[in-house]
């Protein structure tokens, strides 16, 4: 009675699994024809960039220009006593971290 039941029970689970399985969707596993593939994206030279600063669009020659101005550093603007003591302080904020028990 057991075997009976347990052969009816598998049957019909697999006769609903089966069926369930196969819908009546059309399914796709390629991409559409206008989907431009990303190796070939990777590879195109992009003639329009923009500008780090304030977004614009500019041109090639514009944006070699402006990175080699990004890259010239401007001079300090503090004053060399200032600077020293601002470095001053940065250094004891680091000892005071490494060394707590040191009283500076």
């Amino acid at each position: 009675m057991k075997r009976i039941l347990l052969v009816i029970l598998s049957v019909t689970t697999s006769i609903l699994i089966g069926f369930s399985g196969h819908s009546s969707k059309v399914v796709m596993a390629l991409p559409p024809q206008a989907d431009i593939p990303e190796e070939i994206l990777r590879t195109e030279i992009i003639l329009t960039v923009r500008s780090p600063i304030d977004g614009r669009i500019l041109t090639p020659a514009e944006y070699a220009e402006l990175q080699a101005q990004i890259q010239i550093s401007p001079p300090p603007r503090l004053a060399s006593g200032i600077r020293d003591k601002v470095f001053l302080l940065q250094l004891r904020k680091t000892l005071l971290q490494l060394f707590p028990f040191l009283s500076i």
